[in-house]
């Protein structure tokens, strides 16, 4: 049968391949992380934590580069494989402190200067380590909490035989949004581990800046990992799924005629305050780097970001949104009094709904100044409490001064009651047994394809039976947020074509509902606020190219953190802890590359119609396109389609061949804007780094020359990623679009197209 034969025919030589990079023999080639394996020849010339240095007895006397804790260029196939239990030994008294910034003088805490406990069990996939748990650890120590990241392992011809291991890991305030990244690195064998250094020199945390260092002892506990196997096929698919990724610099090489001006995006923020920022547009993950106090963090796409008040949105906005489309939107309409036990007998509470809440218009506050109660007493206390009973007494206790509805006073407390309300509405309608943010977590964050890294969340007690906090308390990593944020902006609260917000509240926070702009906010500069998405109106005054006003919704988080939802659905975020809010220039840079305001972007001559004819492959046959015998394919078991039940399918045999697909398509005159979309599969089972196989993509107008438009190859290979190419310089021409893949003699390579599309106004 198609397809199959190659894998049984090389199956004996793929498993021992993949055994020598930690593997397992029942692993397939569809388990393997995108890039593995590594092809260095292991010479590194390394200075800092050389082996010797790793296992000295001496304790650091300093921080050192972040780049000795990096994968290095010349990194080989890690020589051993990781599967068992890592503790760090007698961590809570080394190690050196050293504050940078503690204005409360939390510093004078000694037991604060250390780790907390630090116990993790790891596997290994190819050259990558992962932890079996993600996201939050709650620790038990009284200062930190723990997440650790996945990390690398790696052969240097100077490690005397063992393999080099690094890990990044954060330390989370206990009961506070607080993160502060790390990095730890040690050699081990198939029964050994070194010494392990450690450090922390970079944080998102406006109160409270430090730098820690150390080098303690280790066990290794071999084995004892239940389920390994599909934990290295998760993290395989996991990385897989990412969004497409690129350096921020590449925005202005992929759209050269946009003039987009770079130093818009993470611009206006303290070089020292900054901790990332990226830019999402048309499917790709356009990223900044990860500053800290001693070079790049080594971990960038793994820095885990605190969520602080994007919580609000992102937990508090989106849960009611996923309420509404299981339940109906008046579930909005709901009392928090009839849902909150311990509201039910507060007449301040009596008319609140779950809506008032979201929008900061309880009417119960004490002083209705900007963002005043929300630095006040009560606020502090309620930020202190740790217990449900504290917390929920706390939020409850501003008096009574309006109806509400009506004047917005902002309560990041608020937001806790609507999430316990949100909760209780839950469970009226799911069971006991239901809790919101695992609603939120499996409906919405896991269809979007979130990370595992953001699939936690503070909790009441410090606990992770507790109640969660819903106003702060997430994570993210940048792929993360960038998907939230996508989900939003671009796709319309759909995934895999599943609505998964309600449409009405959707629209409503995202300022496409004129009828339904939220609550005016106090303050001198005036901003919107609905379903718990904060918003700025843009005009002429803010550019002169904005011709037509517009409104940008935007997620806020204390201490300098955006995520602007821009309505040409583009998004931008930035993750800072200075103070520093500065996000309007990227707004306008990205009006160059497509304006904000509808009626600007096209000719009059080009309705938003679709050019391209069988997009999705779903008539399960070729016409309009040519294709290749068997490239329109609805078999799901080994390459599945990306939405629906067909799709095409070049290559793939492993033998010596050539595919074809291909349809030609007029592009009216005056569609300058006419964009080629499609979202493309590749997989491969070729084990070494050279191309062996590859796909093009051609435009050929009529009576004119074939122009190669892109090119990929088996060193390309990922889960579906969406490719977008403008065809505006055919506008009033006639052109083919011919995709042709082509293998070598063995080792198949497939490249899988679906849901393309050719809109006339891109």
């Amino acid at each position: 049968m198609r397809r199959s034969i190659p894998l049984l025919l090389c199956g004996a030589l793929v498993s021992t391949a993949l055994m020598g990079i930690g593997y397992s023999s029942a692993s397939a080639a569809s388990d393997r992380v995108p890039g593995d394996p590594l092809i260095g020849s292991g010479s590194v010339n390394r200075s800092v934590l050389t082996a010797t240095q790793l296992a000295a007895s001496a304790p650091p006397s300093a921080s050192v580069t972040n780049d000795a804790f990096a994968l290095p260029p010349g990194a080989a196939t890690p020589s051993h494989s990781f599967e068992g239990t890592l503790t760090l030994n007698g961590v809570a008294a080394a190690g050196s402190f050293s504050t940078v910034k503690d204005p409360y003088g939390y510093a004078s805490i000694d037991a604060l200067k250390h780790l907390p406990p630090f116990s993790v069990q790891l596997v290994q996939n190819g050259s990558h380590l992962v932890p079996v748990v993600r996201g939050l650890q709650y620790t038990g120590s009284a200062y930190w909490n723990l997440a650790v990241g996945a990390g690398r392992s790696w052969t240097e011809t100077g490690d005397g035989g063992q393999t080099r291991a690094a890990l990044p890991f954060a330390l989370i305030e206990r009961n506070a949004n607080c993160v502060h990244n790390g990095v730890l690195t040690f050699l081990f064998t198939d029964t050994t581990v070194s010494k392990a250094r450690y450090q922390v020199v970079s944080e998102t945390c406006e109160y409270f800046q430090f730098d820690m260092w150390g080098q303690v002892g280790t066990t290794y506990t071999p084995g004892g990992v239940t389920g390994a196997d599909g934990i290295r096929a998760a993290y395989a698919a996991e990385v897989a799924d990412r969004l497409p990724t690129k350096p921020i610099s590449a925005l202005a090489s992929d759209y050269p005629s946009a003039g987009v001006d770079l130093s818009a995006f993470g611009g206006g923020i303290t070089a020292s305050a900054l901790s990332t920022y990226g830019f999402v547009y048309e499917g790709v993950n356009y990223v900044g780097t990860c500053p800290t106090r001693q070079g790049p963090y080594p971990f960038c796409g793994q820095l885990l970001l605190p969520s602080y008040s994007t919580a609000k949105s992102a937990f508090g906005g989106m849960a009611l949104m996923r309420l509404a489309q299981k339940y109906g939107p008046d579930v909005a309409d709901e009392l928090v009094k009839d849902h909150v036990s311990e509201a039910s007998g507060l007449s301040a509470w009596n008319k609140v709904t779950i809506d008032h809440t979201l929008d900061m218009a309880t009417g119960n506050y004490t002083s209705a100044g900007y963002e005043e109660d929300e630095a006040g007493s009560t606020m502090l206390a309620f930020f202190n409490a740790e217990s449900y009973a504290d917390k929920m007494s706390t939020a409850l206790s501003f008096p009574h001064n309006a109806a509400p509805g009506g004047i917005w006073t902002y309560h990041t407390s608020d937001t806790f009651l609507a999430t316990q309300a949100m909760d209780d509405v839950l469970k009226d309608h799911a069971g006991p047994g239901s809790e919101i943010f695992t609603m939120l977590r499996d409906e919405v964050l896991v269809p979007a394809k979130v990370g595992p890294d953001a699939l936690t969340t503070l909790r009441t007690g410090n606990s992770p039976s507790g109640a969660a906090f819903g106003g702060y308390g997430m994570f993210w990593t940048q792929d993360d947020i960038a998907k939230v944020a996508k989900l939003l902006a671009a796709d319309d609260g759909i995934a895999d074509g599943d609505q998964l917000l309600h449409p009405g509240l959707l629209d409503a926070a995202m300022q496409r509902d004129p009828s339904d702009r939220g609550v005016n906010t106090t303050g001198s500069v005036p901003f919107h606020y609905n379903t718990a998405f904060w918003a700025r109106d843009f005009s002429s005054a803010d550019d002169a190219e904005f011709t037509t006003p517009f409104s940008v919704p935007f997620m806020s988080g204390f201490g300098g953190i955006t995520v602007a939802l821009m309505p040409n659905g583009s998004s931008y975020y930035v993750f800072s802890d200075n103070n520093e809010f500065a996000w309007s220039s990227a707004v306008v840079q990205s009006n160059k590359l497509a304006p904000m305001a509808t009626g600007e972007g096209g000719d009059d001559t080009c309705s938003a119609t679709e050019l391209l004819g069988n997009g999705g492959f779903e008539t399960g046959s070729p016409p309009p396109w040519s294709a290749s015998p068997t490239v329109i394919d609805n078999r799901t078991s080994l390459q599945p389609p990306r939405s629906g039940s067909w799709k095409a399918w070049l290559n793939g045999f492993g033998w010596a061949n050539t595919d074809a697909l291909s349809q030609t398509v007029t592009i009216p005159t005056g569609c300058t804007d006419a964009t080629l979309k499609f979202w493309l599969r590749v997989d491969s089972a070729e084990n070494l780094a050279n191309v062996y196989d590859t796909l093009s993509l051609t435009a050929t107008p009529a009576d004119g020359s074939a122009s190669t438009l892109a090119q990929w190859s088996n060193l390309d290979e990922a889960g579906y990623a969406l490719e977008s190419f403008p065809l505006g310089a055919y506008a009033g021409q006639t052109v083919t679009l011919t995709f042709t893949g082509a293998e070598d003699y063995s080792l198949q390579t497939s490249f899988v197209i679906d849901d393309a599309s050719l809109p006339q106004a891109g």
